[in-house]
């Protein structure tokens, strides 16, 4: 019984966990932000603009930490990256982490139910990145590859729609795979064991944790033109 409490709470999705951490510099972390955008509404057809600039906008739906997107926009600075966090919490720990943020990164506190509201087909990349897997039958439409939230992403593209996606959990893996593929994408790169792979990779807080116990990381690249 005890083993099988440690492997679960190993295992719980980044907002399971911190978001029942309350952190007392939150209010202020929040405040003081720079590149924390606390009205993404007023910016739906305009986020160009606001990074002064016509270059891909790349979306990671579910931040956690910040440490993907934060070296993912190190890495390519000819690349705009929004972070979308749901819970205020997980997301005062990322700006905490990178109090100073990066010219080319935005973030924000926003459910992902709101993303229409947000934005309006003006992103090339959206990450899915250990997201919640949501493992009841009842809940499969809380998955972000779910139905409900792929036909709100379908407005957000610019062009071609290109979603991926990495996670530990197979079960969220095998239905991803079917409701991508039920709405239309094709998959260019498919793996059950990403360190194994050749593909590139930039890690995620929890992906080093996991990937330090053995566990293997399931990834996707699909595209719908």
């Amino acid at each position: 019984t005890l083993s099988f409490l440690v492997y679960y709470m190993l295992h719980l999705e980044s907002s399971d966990i911190m978001r029942l951490r309350n952190l007392k510099d939150k209010d202020v972390l929040l405040d003081n932000c720079h590149y924390l955008i606390t009205d993404p509404f007023n910016y739906k057809g305009k986020w160009n603009s606001l990074f002064g600039n016509d270059q891909a906008i790349f979306l990671e739906i579910g931040m956690g930490k910040g440490d993907f997107i934060y070296e993912m926009a190190k890495k390519h600075p000819n690349i705009n990256f929004v972070g979308i966090e749901k819970y205020s919490n997980v997301l005062a720990r990322a700006i905490k982490k990178y109090p100073e943020g990066l010219a080319n990164l935005k973030v924000i506190n926003l459910d992902a139910l709101q993303l229409q509201d947000v934005f309006l087909q003006e992103i090339d990349t959206i990450y899915l990145n250990f997201s919640d897997p949501w493992p009841k039958v009842r809940h499969q439409s809380r998955r972000l590859t779910s139905e409900v939230f792929l036909n709100i992403y379908d407005s957000l593209f610019k062009d071609t729609k290109r979603i991926v996606m990495k996670t530990d959990n197979l079960g969220l893996f095998a239905s991803s795979l079917v409701s991508l593929s039920n709405h239309g994408y094709i998959f260019r790169d498919v793996t059950l064991d990403l360190h194994n792979s050749d593909i590139p990779n930039v890690l995620t807080e929890y992906e080093k944790k996991f990937s330090s116990q053995g566990v293997k990381i399931n990834y996707l690249e699909a595209v719908k033109k």
